[in-house]
């Protein structure tokens, strides 16, 4: 591995502490900082680091003269057109690291189209939340953290983004390469990794993580263990339709997704947020995902939702499930 990520991963790690003095997490500053040491060496010993790490070290050094947090597209960028070979060491290096799933963004003209529409799901999202000026905020299962992004657009004071898929960690890395003094951090680690009972944060966000849980009352309950007082939960997750006893165990694949098993009404979901002591409980949206919400681009080339929906009846999954819907639930701790 190359001596410039590892000096960086020192500064983000250096960096990390620092925020961490004076927060709300500082007395478990010690066990966070261990995190993201651990996370780091995580990302070090995967099979494909050295391929993402000599991406992400021949990224152009390019001169930061805005950024934008707080629009649909996450913009990092100058006033003045990069160079032609700026452009092309950027972009080759940016493509290297495919596949692209969540955002969008742009990094000095450089336009990466993701799998999804991130900003779709946080337009649903954001007039209905607490609002996040000044709060310390959890993403667990970030991707490849375009919603931290977000979260300090709208003012968050802190943002921690946990996921232990490497590629996301690098992609995240390639998008705060340009903006290290950014108050938002990624923790290359699972939630179970995290010290529960800490009630350490304002707002816990978990989107699109519930149905890949193999217990998620445990889901629920790590969650709540991690918010402080009157701290709110935003929650999105698959539903199908039915009452309080009703959910989907999906035998085998779900809109050919290996890991998802357990998609319950929003009846049941409810009941199951009041069993792990949440209050408070109301939805602010419910409805099926768009094609054109989830779609193969250029930044993900490969089969995407479309292509997982039965031939002639997109109301069904090509399993026979009811096709995607998501709901999205705020809930006090």
């Amino acid at each position: 591995m190359g001596l410039k990520i590892i000096k960086w991963q020192q500064q983000e790690q250096a960096s990390f502490k620092a925020v961490l003095q004076g927060s709300s997490l500082e007395p478990w500053k010690d066990d966070f900082f261990s995190l993201m040491q651990q996370g780091h060496a995580i990302v070090q010993q995967h099979g494909d680091a050295w391929r993402w790490q000599e991406a992400w070290q021949k990224q152009p050094q390019c001169p930061v003269e805005y950024v934008e947090f707080n629009h649909d597209v996450v913009c990092i960028g100058t006033k003045k057109h990069i160079n032609t070979e700026e452009n092309d060491a950027l972009h080759s290096a940016l493509h290297a690291l495919h596949p692209w799933r969540k955002g969008p963004f742009s990094l000095f003209g450089i336009n990466i189209d993701t799998e999804w529409h991130s900003d779709w799901k946080w337009a649903r999202i954001a007039p209905h939340i607490t609002p996040l000026m000044g709060r310390t905020v959890l993403d667990v299962g970030c991707g490849s953290g375009y919603h931290l992004w977000r979260m300090l657009g709208a003012g968050a004071k802190l943002a921690v983004g946990i996921d232990p898929t490497v590629l996301f960690a690098m992609q995240f890395e390639a998008i705060k390469r340009y903006q290290r003094e950014a108050a938002a951090f990624f923790l290359p680690v699972g939630i179970e990794s995290l010290l529960q009972n800490t009630k350490a944060f304002d707002t816990v966000f978990s989107m699109g993580i519930l149905y890949h849980r193999h217990s998620p009352m445990d889901h629920l309950m790590q969650l709540f263990s991690l918010l402080r007082g009157k701290g709110e939960l935003v929650l999105e997750t698959l539903y199908i339709d039915g009452d309080a006893q009703q959910c989907l165990l999906p035998s085998g694949r779900y809109a050919n997704m290996r890991n998802v098993w357990f998609i319950p009404s929003i009846a049941m979901l409810k009941t199951m947020l009041h069993r792990a002591g949440f209050h408070g409980i109301h939805v602010v949206h419910a409805g099926i995902t768009s094609i054109n919400e989830q779609r193969s681009t250029d930044w993900m080339h490969f089969k995407s939702l479309e292509n997982f929906l039965a031939d002639g009846d997109p109301s069904c999954t090509c399993e026979g499930y009811p096709a995607p819907r998501r709901v999205v639930l705020l809930a006090k701790g």
